[in-house]
């Protein structure tokens, strides 16, 4: 069994990391090269940041931040918001990410997906879905959660997987930094009706919580507030996990 993975987030406005809770209620955090070197240092398996606003403000990725993070962390690093084309696919990559998350620009443009992975591998390739719950569905919302596109999620990460993303980053606003836990029948539907990785997003509190999602589901564990905050440190979660029996890649 493939080792489960541990990925703090980082969200970045304006060249700082920032927090909220369900894409509300912004508050300043740090750096983002300094924060992403501590997690690399501390044993965390991937980073992913994200620029938070660039969809909405209609503006490019931060290349000289993803140049600066190449440069500082030794681990994998995801980099989303503002891509736009399959050109800005291979900006992001020269700069030194080894993944692009799409999401807005997914919906608005789907064969996005496939030319990115048909050109630079599957592998390169996360579909990030902001999804909330509608009734008994969840529906998929973009510009950092501002507009509802009234796409169901579920649906529209199989839709992913067919075009060919290799993993399907799933962030539940309902429960993003209310640290409750993540959402668990979110999840285990995705899990039923995908082959592809699922990183899971929103909702960690404590270290059983990452236990929970990572057995009914998810193949890694994303988190930001417990991390940035250091309510819970990562090598002890490992610890943690490895007491639990999960297959984790341990510091």
């Amino acid at each position: 069994m493939l080792a489960k993975r541990i990925i703090p987030c980082l969200d970045v406005d304006k060249g700082r990391v920032v927090k909220g809770k369900k894409f509300k209620n912004i508050q300043d955090v740090d750096d983002p090269v300094s924060l992403g070197k501590r997690y690399s240092l501390e044993g965390a398996d991937e980073l992913v940041f994200y620029d938070i606003t660039a969809s909405y403000e209609e503006r490019d990725i931060f290349l000289h931040i993803v140049e600066k993070i190449a440069q500082e962390v030794s681990i994998p690093f995801t980099i989303g918001g503002g891509i736009k084309e399959v050109e800005d696919f291979r900006k992001v990559l020269l700069a030194g990410a080894d993944k692009v998350s799409v999401n807005s620009s997914a919906v608005r443009n789907p064969e996005l997906i496939h030319n990115a992975a048909k050109k630079f591998g599957a592998q390169c390739v996360v579909l990030s879905i902001d999804a909330k719950r509608e009734g008994n569905s969840w529906s998929v919302y973009v510009k950092g959660g501002r507009e509802n596109t009234g796409i169901d999620a579920v649906e529209w990460a199989k839709r992913g997987q067919e075009l060919g993303a290799g993993e399907i980053c799933i962030n539940s606003i309902d429960t993003d930094g209310v640290k409750n836990g993540y959402d668990i029948q979110l999840i285990e539907k995705l899990n039923r009706e995908l082959s592809i990785p699922i990183i899971a997003s929103g909702g960690a509190g404590n270290m059983a919580h990452f236990s929970q999602v990572l057995r009914n589901g998810a193949d890694a564990a994303l988190a930001a507030s417990v991390f940035h905050y250091r309510e819970i440190e990562i090598k002890e979660l490992k610890e943690y996990l490895y007491t639990e029996k999960i297959p984790i890649r341990r510091v």
